[in-house]
């Protein structure tokens, strides 16, 4: 890692982005291994006082335990500056305030990210500049490649970080370890032993005051088309030859360019549905047409679930369901994997074998293998057992791991231009479909599992 000064530039400091996620990513960092000299500025169109911004970094830093000498130089150096950063000067002036190389960290939408690109095609950025960019990349295939060659117009293509925290989830990443160092795991890690795969990412939160952005964007655009699809990559791709991220990065993208929309029919292959007002945990929620700020006439789904395809040899047949919405019973983030029945059982046996199932929750950081065995009383007689083993928590939050990436140079984490469109061409048939009503808008009461007729 380069021990050169480095200035984080956060666009966008005021939003709820910052305090919630990216702050305590920081702060994980500078609790654990440290980092290079980091100058912290944040900047927004709001007015923010410098006490106030000083007092938001300092309680992240202190809930995180970042109470050292690095974590205590970053708040002396920290402050806020309102600034535009779609205007000239207001943009120059946050560069001129950059003691170190600057990292530009977009938490912005991406109509507002362009206009601070097209400024910032204009200037003479400092030497070593970086670019950080959040989800969504873009709106479509075609603003996301707009984007890309703009951004290669500023900085080089090894200079830009496209965000997907996702990747930087410890779980996510075990992944790897599982399928690539488990003799058990990856003889069986294809069609021929795999029926079904969802990866589900459910929320019992509603809107919790974020219409501003969902409602533009929905449960697929928010969750499908971004963070669960880069799942599947890393869940599906062939073995690397190293965890180069050139090579790990390139099997990711070989699956993404191989997935589709499950036979080609974005109707049948995909449902929608959004929440109805209910009391739940006595609380009223009110229906997501009433939340503030929505517009219902956008008729924005808050559950979305897809099936793909993989379209390779190792994965042809197999459906890949990608499931996520907000306000219903429980918070079930998961990967499911459900194992191909075994051809045939000894004539003898009691009841029916059970699909065995694999289950790798992403919130609570365990594996479950559900198993088939001889039953506990009669030996001849099936019933299913549980293994259940907790994996090693990371000691950075996923924010904290990207952000590590940034400051370390390291693209393991960033999603590939190429990839950031491709995850848009996947999804259009759908979003396509939606947008001219071929696929009904379902309703489902707030604190619910979805829709009655989806189960």
């Amino acid at each position: 890692m380069t021990a050169d000064p480095a200035s984080l530039v956060v666009l966008g400091a005021s939003g709820d982005l910052t305090e919630r996620l990216l702050l305590p990513g920081l702060a994980s960092l500078l609790a654990g291994e440290g980092t290079r000299p980091l100058q912290l500025l944040g900047t927004g169109r709001s007015e923010r006082g410098q006490d106030e911004w000083r007092d938001t970094v300092r309680k992240a830093f202190d809930d995180a335990g970042a109470t050292g000498s690095e974590a205590a130089a970053v708040l002396d150096s920290t402050e806020y500056l309102q600034a535009d950063p779609t205007e000239k000067e207001d943009l120059q002036r946050l560069l001129d305030a950059c003691t170190g190389a600057p990292i530009l960290y977009f938490a912005l939408p991406p109509t507002i990210t362009m206009k601070v690109c097209a400024v910032l095609e204009e200037l003479e950025l400092p030497e070593g500049t970086f670019l950080a960019l959040e989800k969504p990349f873009g709106s479509d295939s075609e603003s996301a490649a707009e984007l890309n060659r703009q951004l290669v117009r500023i900085v080089p293509e090894e200079r830009i970080f496209r965000i997907d925290h996702f990747l930087g989830t410890d779980t996510v990443l075990n992944l790897l370890g599982l399928r690539f160092a488990n003799r058990l795991f990856e003889p069986v890690w294809n069609a021929g032993n795999i029926d079904r795969v969802e990866i589900t990412y459910d929320e019992d939160l509603a809107l919790e005051g974020r219409a501003a952005y969902y409602d533009s964007a929905g449960a697929l655009v928010d969750m499908i088309q971004s963070h669960l699809l880069q799942v599947l990559a890393v869940f599906a791709m062939e073995p690397p030859a190293s965890l180069d991220p050139a090579d790990l990065r390139s099997v990711m993208a070989q699956v993404l360019r191989a997935t589709e929309v499950q036979g080609g029919d974005p109707v049948a292959a995909s449902r929608r549905a959004r929440y109805t007002q209910a009391t739940v945990d006595g609380e009223d929620v009110p229906s997501y047409t009433d939340e503030e700020g929505v517009d219902p006439s956008r008729n924005t789904e808050t559950l979305a679930e897809v099936t793909f395809a993989v379209q390779n040899r190792r994965w042809a047949g197999v459906p890949f369901v990608l499931r996520s919405g907000k306000a219903l019973k429980s918070n079930r983030k998961n990967i499911v994997v459900t194992f191909a029945p075994v051809p045939s059982l000894p004539r003898g046996l009691k009841g029916h074998a059970q699909p065995d199932r694999m289950v790798i929750d992403l919130k609570q950081h365990t594996v479950e293998l559900e198993l088939t065995m001889n039953g506990s009383e009669d030996p001849f007689t099936l019933e299913q057992a549980s293994l259940r083993t907790e994996l090693r928590g990371a000691d950075l939050t996923p924010y904290g791991e990207v952000l590590r990436g940034i400051l370390h140079n390291d693209p393991t984490l960033s999603v590939r231009a190429d990839v950031a469109e491709r995850c848009w061409r996947i999804v259009e048939p759908v979003l396509d479909a939606w947008r001219e009503d071929r696929v009904p808008l379902d309703e489902y009461p707030a604190g619910s599992d979805g829709p009655s007729s989806w189960s």
